[in-house]
């Protein structure tokens, strides 16, 4: 069995039910980019089912299984959306902090043997360009948040070597344990005042999982393949093999290069959607992203076969016209190629439904929540 499942990283398809709790009534990412970039098409999935899922008045019938999910987590970040993908269902959400408490940050200062400078939300361009200079001068790592359950830490590489980084996020990761925040993220940079740049070495810290349908598969013997940061989203847990990416195009890459003799699951994780567009509010990029997806998606189909399983969807929203730079509390779209049908698959009540899904391709025992969409 071979099977394929893409998280468009933020590409929500309109507002969730409950997004009135969360600020975010009337966010819409792919809605808000069609409106406001004149002559925007994406052939690909619009045929496939995206415009169904939109609602196009006299879309044509779709060629794939198409539908929407409702998230059943309370949160809309991305380890939260992607353990719900996997099959853990989270009641409370990750706690944010505007800044983190002292007694955190003095432990891992004694045991990293440094001095942080920040300890404040910002986006993570804005943080270099403000900090940036201090570090220089100081050698002190930037210790800040963002509106989700993360901590991040930001070195210059020439200065703080990668390595050293890494180092310092995983006693991080120990002790951020116990305030159960999200993630540690590791943002090495380069470049000089006003020309700052984050490099590939970024690498994330996420609490250990519930167990998951990754688990399941591979505890019955079949690959879990990640590519970008699905392994470091689940702390490995349940995966057998990982392929990091910097970006969109060498995610691509990724997935073209392994699926021709892959057999098992392979789970990508598509970022560049989120981090370099949803956050920055860029619609003009988020949009050209869209496109160079895709025209990558029409041309990667014609390498899979009927009994292959085909899964596209998103982890929560980033509407890049919505006030701020959190992410949006939104529906996400489901597209579902197998077996050559094309179903409605309707609004789906959690993430969840894509576990007890693979449960059932892979022949194994019904996962325990959630309902699976083959027909």
């Amino acid at each position: 069995m071979r099977a394929l499942l893409i998280v468009l990283d933020s590409v929500g398809c309109g507002h969730a039910p409950d997004a009135a709790a969360f600020g975010d009534e009337g966010a819409d990412t792919l809605g808000h980019i069609y409106a406001n970039t004149p002559g925007f098409t994406l052939p690909t999935l619009e045929a496939l089912g995206l415009a169904a899922i939109r609602g196009v008045p006299a879309a044509p019938a779709p060629v794939a299984s198409w539908g929407r999910m409702s998230e059943r987590s309370v949160g809309k970040d991305t380890t939260t959306g992607h353990w719900e993908i996997a099959g853990a269902i989270l009641p409370e959400p990750f706690p944010v902090f505007a800044r983190f408490p002292d007694a955190l940050v003095h432990a891992i200062e004694r045991e990293g043997g440094v001095t942080f400078i920040g300890n404040f939300p910002r986006s993570g361009t804005a943080v270099l360009d403000e900090l940036g200079p201090e570090h220089l001068r100081t050698g002190h790592p930037i210790l800040y948040t963002s509106a989700d359950s993360v901590l991040q830490i930001a070195a210059h590489e020439s200065i703080f070597p990668r390595e050293k980084l890494h180092a310092l996020c995983a006693i991080a990761r120990r002790h951020c344990d116990e305030y159960r925040i999200g993630r540690v993220i590791a943002r090495p940079f380069e470049g000089t005042p006003g020309n700052f740049r984050r490099t590939s070495g970024r690498h994330d810290y996420a609490m250990q999982p519930p167990r998951t349908i990754l688990n399941a598969l591979a505890d019955a013997g079949h690959a879990v393949q990640g590519i970008g940061k699905i392994s470091d989203i689940f702390a490995g847990s349940g995966i057998t093999a990982s392929t990091p990416t910097a970006s969109n195009a060498e995610g691509m890459s990724a997935i073209e290069q392994l699926w021709p003799a892959f057999d098992g699951l392979l789970f990508a994780n598509l970022v560049d959607f989120d981090m370099l567009f949803g956050h920055r509010r860029d619609v003009p990029g988020y949009a050209r992203s869209l496109r160079e997806f895709d025209d990558w998606l029409a041309t990667f189909l014609k390498k899979t076969a009927s009994t292959d399983l085909v899964i596209l969807t998103a982890d929560h929203g980033n509407d890049p016209t919505w006030r701020g730079t959190d992410h949006t509390r939104e529906q996400v779209p489901l597209i579902v190629l197998h077996g050559e049908k094309a179903h409605p698959l309707g609004t789906r009540d959690t993430f969840a439904d894509i576990a007890a899904t693979l449960a059932e391709a892979f022949a194994l025992e019904a996962w325990p929540v959630g309902n699976s969409f083959l027909p």
